[in-house]
């Protein structure tokens, strides 16, 4: 059986993580096949958004006990090239010029909530989501996921979450900024494809400037951060899409 499964539908394609038996649990299997996924749709000019979904009753249960049992034998390169294969993961999701939408019901729990805090936007069910990063109950540290949590959520609230590892509701993690909407779960499938629709009627390009330039910024002082947007302001006013757009304007 595939551990992901890729299908699109118009501009919107949907990637399914397909472990069901084991929560969705991550192993190298399906890292490398999210890396792939996503590296292959980085250059797919007929999709412009991207959903991150996953078959069974869980989004993602973290680490797969397996590859926990394994990765407790490894020798220091064999865990660095480990490491990094879940840090080019997460950065190819995180950098991947479409707008990426997690759609997350029941747990997302250690690099399950990983996955879904690199995405752009995260939509999840209020009943049934689960949201945690337990990794310092067994001796493990968040560290690949920590880089992007305090860009997301701010100092103060990561240290909450990665230093107490509690599970907190789909409710408290949209207060904390880590859930973009909490639906109802019945609305779930409905809520994820409205706002995918609505981001496909936005220019590709400028969407994947604003996602470049928000990447960008956050290492900046004020006055480099100005420099760099007065220069990104200029360069897309150039662009095909902002030329069309305000030909269509007008014309209207």
């Amino acid at each position: 059986m595939d551990v992901l499964l890729s299908s699109s539908e118009g501009t919107v394609a949907r990637i399914t993580l397909n472990r069901p038996e084991k929560r969705n649990a991550l192993n190298s299997e399906l890292l490398l096949a999210l890396r792939q996924e996503f590296a292959r749709l980085k250059t797919d000019s007929s999709i412009k958004v991207i959903i991150l979904e996953a078959n069974g009753k869980a989004f993602c249960a973290g680490a797969d006990l397996a590859y926990l049992r394994e990765v407790s034998k490894f020798s220091a390169m064999e865990n660095l090239a480990d490491s990094q294969l879940l840090q080019e993961t997460f950065h190819e999701i995180y950098t991947s010029p479409k707008p990426v939408i997690a759609k997350v019901h029941g747990a997302a729990i250690a690099g399950g909530c990983g996955l879904a805090s690199v995405c752009d936007i995260v939509i999840a069910a209020k009943n049934g989501g689960k949201f945690g990063y337990s990794e310092v109950k067994i001796g493990f540290i968040p560290a690949v996921v920590m880089v992007y949590l305090l860009r997301k959520i701010g100092d103060t609230r990561a240290r909450r979450l990665l230093l107490s590892a509690e599970s907190i509701s789909s409710q408290e993690a949209e207060r904390l900024g880590l859930v973009t909407y909490c639906v109802e779960d019945d609305q779930l499938e409905s809520a994820t494809n409205s706002i995918a629709q609505t981001l496909s009627g936005n220019s590709a390009s400028s969407m994947a400037l604003v996602k470049e330039m928000m990447a960008n910024l956050q290492g900046m002082s004020l006055e480099a951060g100005l420099r760099y947007a007065a220069s990104m302001n200029a360069f897309t006013r150039m662009t095909d899409d902002c030329k069309a757009g305000i030909a269509s304007f007008l014309n209207t």
